[in-house]
């Protein structure tokens, strides 16, 4: 009875510091590892975590909205007020971002393990705090460059967090539509954002506009993060405790799992790439097109609009395409989604007038819908709950590496024979790499744990 006494005076004890001292509490690690007195209370599913699930749909949002900001501005920022001609040297700010987070996604996971996934996502927030500041008193280009090296830093820790998160505290069998939730709100804000960047650059001009709805992003997402969110490691050891059963051989160390996942592993590797591909045509969409846009003479209004139509379309369409892939499977939904976005792609630079570019837009969005939160869960349910963490870490390596080959390949082959010519080239590699996402993921089972046949 006295033993039992004081346990639960422990537990208490340890509920009001976590309460009280947001910084300090048990690590990841203390969770992740198996206790002879784990609490067997935590539960898993939407339902039984529907408080800090929304709150981290909500905190995604802002993630989202900081970088959404960007979108209708940055590319046309080279120009007009840096005066930056080169597509290539335009899209240096892309390059310089999708470096930082590939390189933060793959490292949050290793972090969020080790660390905690609460401190991941307040290092993501701190990264992104001075992003405003520099966006708004940059004297040169290369301020530009640096602040969304930052800004990598600041979607790579963050989202990569609230995505762990939302999968911890989901649990198998709704994690496609955790995934749809996460995606739906952070390419919400993304668009919202977009929308009005495009809109206020015209009052207050583009570096205000960038200044203000960043900054107001990354106060209210950090200051929730502080007060209200909860570390989910202890979900993590329940999931493996009511399954414990081996997955993929993904090994431990960060090298081996990156090997494991790009070259060893067929499924893995089919995944991978798709999410490069994606994010390649997601790059082109962020640079290219508000200058292919801007050179057929539409408005900067207008701009916001198409980059808002796209990532909104993308955000709504997932609420449906991460539920159905649960129960439909994920194949269908990942390749279908690349073949959409190659031809919504293919027929943007043979449509004129903003009516058709509109309508482009929200097709590209739902293919890209079709594709974003589906091919999360797939690497999830490719892996066990201990190696999720890392496994989503060099996936998101892999996906977000496409804003760097985005950003490359379309400047170099905007330079030497358009916008138009990049814009197909861009095309077509979405339709190959389609056809190795149905070769590489045709032998695997459908529903929400395929790591345990």
């Amino acid at each position: 009875w006295t033993a039992r006494l004081r346990e639960a005076y422990l537990r208490r004890m340890e509920e009001r510091n976590e309460r009280t001292h947001w910084w300090r509490g048990v690590s990841a690690a203390a969770h992740l590892a198996p206790q002879a007195g784990a609490d067997r209370s935590v539960r898993l599913g939407l339902r039984a975590n529907a408080e800090q699930f929304a709150l981290l749909v909500l905190v995604n949002a802002f993630v989202g909205a900081v970088v959404g900001v960007e979108r209708p501005l940055a590319s046309l920022l080279a120009e007009s007020e840096y005066g930056i001609a080169s597509a290539t040297a335009a899209l240096s700010f892309l390059v310089a971002f999708g470096i930082a987070k590939a390189v933060s996604n793959l490292a949050a996971g290793g972090l969020a393990d080790r660390l905690g996934r609460r401190r991941v996502l307040i290092a993501g927030w701190l990264a992104g705090a001075p992003v405003p500041l520099l966006l708004l008193l940059a004297p040169s280009w290369e301020w530009v460059i640096f602040a969304n090296l930052l800004l990598g830093l600041n979607q790579g820790l963050a989202w990569s967090a609230t995505v762990i998160m939302k999968m911890d505290l989901a649990g198998p069998k709704r994690r496609g539509l955790a995934m749809g939730l996460n995606e739906f709100a952070g390419y919400l804000g993304v668009a919202v954002a977009a929308l009005a960047a495009g809109y206020l650059a015209g009052t207050i001009g583009p570096r205000g506009a960038a200044f203000g709805l960043a900054s107001g992003a990354v106060a209210l997402g950090l200051g929730l993060t502080l007060l209200f969110v909860r570390d989910t490691g202890a979900h993590v050891e329940a999931e493996e405790r009511a399954a414990g059963t081996p997955g993929l051989g993904v090994r431990g160390s960060l090298a081996a799992g990156v090997v494991d996942a790009s070259v060893k592993q067929r499924p893995l590797f089919a995944a991978n790439q798709a999410g490069l591909v994606n994010n390649l045509n997601d790059g082109l969409a962020w640079g290219i097109f508000p200058l292919f846009f801007a050179a057929r003479g539409v408005t900067v209004a207008q701009i916001g609009w198409l980059a808002a139509l796209y990532p909104a379309s993308w955000s709504l369409a997932q609420l449906v395409t991460g539920a159905l892939s649960d129960r439909w499977g994920r194949r269908r939904f990942i390749v279908g989604g690349l073949l959409v976005q190659a031809l919504a792609l293919a027929l943007v630079p043979a449509t004129h007038g903003f009516g058709a570019w509109a309508g482009l837009a929200v097709l590209l969005g739902l293919g890209t819908a079709a594709v974003y939160p589906t091919l999360l869960a797939q690497v999830s349910d490719l892996v066990t709950p201990r190696q999720r963490a890392s496994a989503v870490g060099v996936y998101r390596l892999w996906r977000d590496s496409g804003y760097v080959a985005g950003g490359v390949l379309a400047g170099v082959v905007s330079d030497l024979v358009g916008f138009s010519a990049a814009i197909l080239v861009v095309a077509a590699l979405t339709a190959a790499s389609a056809l190795v996402a149905a070769w590489g993921l045709s032998r695997v089972p459908s529903g929400g744990q395929a790591w345990r046949q």
